[in-house]
């Protein structure tokens, strides 16, 4: 059985009917995440973006949902390092964890283009797009290392409290933590250090576009590499993978209205900014149950995972995302095989 979650932008957009404002927006996804546990999903899961009227900053946020939820999965995809302090972040997770009671689920990566030019370094990091590539990368195996609890910084001859003799490491230790760190990979490259580096994967609508073949297989492909890597690796945990998909069910003539149209009925192959190579942009489900049904037991990516997140439109509030959310679960998932 399938994990199945949902994925938030948090979107917010002022004058414009929906969600104006981020108190709004922040509020929503808290009240979102209540009732999918209600519903019985396994997941709450948020992207994280700067410079942009959408969810940022997430460890408040995944506080929040912590002290009004009890089962669900809190999770990221994906915190962009590209911003982060692996020492800083390493703290903040392990807050989040205990005050979670660890169910925290931390989603990294390199993360895609942003609102604005070379963002990080109003955050403090002088380094061109290029340097940042492989920066990224150092600071998630140094985050990655910190949440494991070692002991590592020289202690004050005269500290402010009593401590105990030897090395220190940064607090609190949150057990288990580092097992639930996943690498937001776009290629089978980065899915195989993923795997060597023992972290779990996530693989969403878009990766760099490898072969002809379609979207869904090309992203099974990926999967199953990191499933090989991993076995060779021969780390002690089972690892988990993720897929996201874009799946919006018409169960009534207000969903017909606003989302017949507007959906991306088939692949797409393009370029984004700084990336050399093209990227294939699966696409959206948009229909009846039953027929989405049909379709996405087609999907091979889809059978590879041990969890699927779904992603919502935000903006249209949390009863029609609880409406939603419920047609995919009631209707949906037991025919596909999902919890």
């Amino acid at each position: 059985m399938k994990k199945l979650g949902f994925l938030s932008f948090g979107f917010w957009q002022p004058h414009v009917a929906g969600v104006q404002s981020a108190k709004e927006s922040y509020e929503q996804s808290v009240d979102l995440a209540v009732e999918a546990e209600k519903m019985g999903m396994d997941g709450a899961w948020y992207r994280v973006h700067h410079f942009a009227k959408q969810s940022a900053s997430p460890f408040p946020l995944l506080s929040a949902i912590g002290q009004r939820t009890s089962k669900i999965e809190i999770g990221t995809a994906i915190i962009d390092m590209r911003y982060e302090n692996p020492y800083m972040m390493a703290e903040n997770a392990g807050i989040t964890d205990i005050l979670t009671q660890n169910r925290i689920q931390l989603g990294v990566g390199r993360g895609a283009p942003e609102q604005v030019q070379d963002g990080w370094k109003y955050f403090g990091y002088d380094y061109s797009e290029e340097e940042i590539k492989e920066i990224a990368r150092e600071r998630t195996l140094e985050f990655l290392k910190l949440v494991k609890g070692p002991h590592f910084a020289e202690p004050n001859p005269q500290p402010m409290f009593p401590q105990a003799p030897g090395l220190l490491s940064l607090e609190p230790y949150s057990e288990g933590l580092s097992q639930r760190i996943w690498w937001g990979a776009g290629s089978q490259s980065t899915a195989i250090w993923a795997a060597k580096m023992g972290m779990n994967l996530q693989s969403s609508t878009l990766v760099t576009y490898e072969s002809k073949e379609p979207f869904h297989i090309q992203q099974a492909n990926q999967l199953r590499a990191y499933k090989e890597a991993w076995k060779e690796a021969g780390h002690n945990f089972e690892p988990r993978t993720l897929v996201t998909r874009s799946i919006l069910p018409i169960t009534n003539d207000l969903e017909r209205r606003i989302l017949v149209g507007s959906e991306q009925s088939q692949d797409e192959v393009g370029y984004l900014a700084h990336h050399q190579n093209p990227t294939i942009f699966g696409r959206t489900y948009v229909g009846e149950p039953e027929d989405l049904v049909k379709d996405l037991q087609e999907d091979e990516a889809i059978r590879e995972a041990d969890t699927v997140l779904l992603t919502i439109p935000s903006t249209l509030g949390v009863e029609f995302n609880v409406h939603m959310l419920e047609t995919i679960v009631k209707d949906m998932a037991p025919d596909l095989g999902w919890r």
